[in-house]
């Protein structure tokens, strides 16, 4: 069975977004589309809340973000994704200004999905936020899906 990764809205903007001048975002640009050309050997999946943040900002690549999200499973934000989410909020494994971010944890966490794919350190992808997040989601009954960047993903293939 091949392994389910979710992908979270800041891989989709890094994928299609202008070239950058600056060194760890043109590498974090270059990471992510190396990771596209081996994302057809997983079942992928992302969700509404990616849809609604990747349709805002300039309309060119609101368009192209949409695009590359076409082939892709959509999750549903259900109501059980909606509590767990804000019990990730309450819980303070993700902060209040930031409900986003627990619904793509939780999205992933109630669908059974192993990988989350981010580059967003502040709120999902950082050691100390991963420990709150796996403790709330498995003292509630979900198996917690890894949480990454594209670069951990690709582990040796880059």
């Amino acid at each position: 069975m091949r392994q389910k990764i979710y992908l979270e809205t800041s891989v989709i903007s890094y994928l299609v977004s202008k070239p950058s001048k600056n060194i760890i975002i043109a590498g974090r640009q270059a990471i992510t589309k190396d990771m596209w050309d081996i994302i057809g050997n997983y079942d992928v999946f992302t969700s509404d809340i990616v849809i609604q943040e990747s349709s805002r900002g300039d309309i060119k690549y609101a368009k192209l973000r949409l695009d590359a999200l076409e082939k892709f499973n959509i999750l549903k934000i259900d109501d059980e994704a909606k509590e767990l989410a804000k019990l990730l909020v309450h819980q303070k494994a993700i902060p209040d200004k930031c409900p986003e971010d627990a619904l793509h944890i939780s999205i992933s966490a109630v669908n059974g999905i192993d990988v989350v794919v981010t580059w967003n350190f502040k709120h999902l992808n950082n050691p100390f936020t991963r420990i709150m997040i796996r403790k709330v989601i498995e003292s509630n009954g979900y198996p917690c899906p890894e949480i990454c960047s594209p670069d951990e993903f690709l582990g040796d293939q880059i």
